[in-house]
Formats: C-alpha cells, structure tokens, sequence
C-alpha cells in the first residue's frame, strides 16, 4: 500500500485526515486517519513507600473513569523524556528518580496514527500535588496501589495493562 494523496478532513482539539491508498494491483482505496498526535505514558512506582502510583479520570472515549498510569501529549518540540517527566510532575506531582523506556506502540493502528512512548519510572519525592492543570481542565485522582493490590485490579486500559504486565513480567 501506499498512501497517494492526504488532505486534513478535521482540524479541532484532535485531527482527521483524509487518505488516498494506492494497492499494489493499482485500486485506489479512500480511507480516514484518526491523527491526534504522539503521546508518552509511564507507570510509576515510588520505592521509598512500596506502591505504584495511578491516575483516576473521566474519559470520553468510555465515557466513564478509568484507572491509568500517568499519560499525556507531547508538545510540539518536546522529546517524549521530557514530557514523560512533566507529564508524571503535572498529574503525579513527583519528579524521577530513575526512567526506563518500555516500548513505543500504535494503540490502534488500524484508524489512528498516534503512538504512545510507554516507560516505567521509579520516583522517591512528592514535590508537587499532582492531579493535573486546572488550564486543561484536569480532575485526576491519584490513586496508590500496592503490587499485592495492583494483582487484584481489573486493568481496563490498553496501555497501563501492557505496562504494568511488562513490570510483573520483570518483577519490578
């Protein structure tokens, strides 16, 4: 396949675009691309107190709260460290003491461009209160787990069950 023509259908908080496919037999196939842009994620485990570190919020998308590990969009110029470490200060309110890179992922590729940089980071320090910024109009729960309690949880987000089945596959 190849993509020969690409036109933006949408251009709101997130982006659609419209597509041209070209097959290998010549047929040209239209198609939509859900583009939102390109996010990072991290589960976060705080070693001096033993427990993983989520996030609770309302999602649109299952129009209901979900649990999460910490997550957010990569600004324009921004490397996915970087807003992995403000993403986790904004919603956690804890800085990084060690960061480990997981995996870069398309989360639905089928429709959507966007990927996901999903880490593990170990933190010590509270610095901040979390819960995300009022400007964007966050109301994030933190919420604190124990890896005996984190067993017990009915993980219903792709990314955080990928995350957090990488940390048991690793006994972190």
């Amino acid at each position: 396949m190849q993509i020969v023509h690409r036109t933006r259908a949408y251009d709101g908080h997130f982006k659609l675009n419209k597509l041209t496919l070209k097959t290998q037999q010549g047929e040209e196939l239209p198609r939509e691309q859900f583009a939102p842009g390109h996010a990072v994620a991290a589960l976060v485990f705080d070693t001096r107190q033993q427990h993983y570190v989520f996030t609770r919020q309302y999602r649109v998308g299952a129009e209901r709260e979900l649990l999460e590990i910490a997550a957010g969009m990569i600004d324009k110029g921004e490397s996915p460290e970087t807003a992995v470490r403000r993403e986790i200060q904004e919603e956690l309110g804890y800085d990084i003491d060690q960061l480990t890179e997981i995996v870069t992922m398309w989360p639905s590729p089928g429709t959507s461009a966007e990927t996901i940089a999903v880490y593990y980071a170990e933190v010590s320090h509270q610095t901040g209160p979390g819960g995300g910024l009022a400007a964007e109009h966050e109301q994030i729960e933190l919420v604190r787990l124990t890896r005996e309690e984190l067993a017990q949880e009915k993980i219903q987000d792709a990314k955080t069950l990928l995350a957090v089945q990488w940390a048991q596959l690793f006994k972190l």
